[in-house]
């Protein structure tokens, strides 16, 4: 009987190598890890460049920009508005999903904090479903869910998951119109509550193509 097989995992930046036996799951899945990272190493996507990404998939007006921003408890003026979206690299009027890629890599004029985020999608919900009974009846504003930066895209698609009215199997589709494959369970996680046992924190990758895959299936 031969010997088992090896795995060689390189890592790219310390040019290092590791072999062990294949048999070893736990090692199997740490190279696997180690491959995406750097096969899906991007720039951090930050607020703006989730709004720049969600108005281009959504085709949303520079008007309607303004009305989600008020429902959700902001009040702006159109400039102060575009000064959001407005990035080198980046035209609003002549966009194409390249020119979002390349915008990245540059500074907004001015930065969207989480705050900002989370009310412009609290504000999306209102602008799509409608104010619920309970909420007009209220006076008090809705807890943030957002409480750092590493829960920004795992509430960016619970928001946008109730806006849109999407099923579960839905944001599987979008995600595999991106190219992107994930199980039923993988996605939960994403939904559940943080400090959940089962919670997963939503990485810009999965973000992102979501973001790709809303333009492909809402700008046919």
């Amino acid at each position: 009987m031969g010997k088992p097989g090896r795995i060689e995992c390189q890592y790219i930046q310390a040019s290092k190598t590791v072999i062990m036996d294949e048999k070893d799951a736990y090692f199997r899945k740490f190279c696997y890890d180690v491959e995406m990272a750097y096969a899906f190493k991007e720039r951090k996507m930050d607020n703006n460049d989730i709004l720049i990404r969600l108005r281009y998939a959504l085709d949303i007006k520079d008007t309607d920009l303004v009305e989600i921003f008020r429902l959700g408890g902001i009040e702006m003026t159109k400039e102060e508005v575009f000064d959001l979206f407005r990035k080198p690299k980046y035209d609003s009027d002549e966009e194409t999903e390249s020119d979002i890629d390349e915008a990245e890599d540059t500074e907004a004029a001015v930065k969207c904090s989480n705050f900002m985020l989370e009310s412009f999608l609290n504000g999306f919900i209102i602008f799509k479903r409608g104010i619920r009974e309970t909420a007009a009846d209220s006076s008090e504003k809705p807890a943030l869910a957002i409480r750092n930066n590493k829960s920004v895209n795992n509430v960016l698609l619970k928001k946008l998951k109730i806006a849109l009215a999407l099923s579960s199997e839905d944001m599987l589709e979008i995600l595999a119109l991106a190219g992107v494959v994930i199980t039923k369970g993988e996605l939960s996680a994403v939904f559940r509550k943080e400090g959940h046992k089962n919670y997963k924190e939503c990485g810009d990758r999965y973000a992102r193509n979501f973001l790709k895959g809303l333009a492909i299936r809402y700008r046919k």
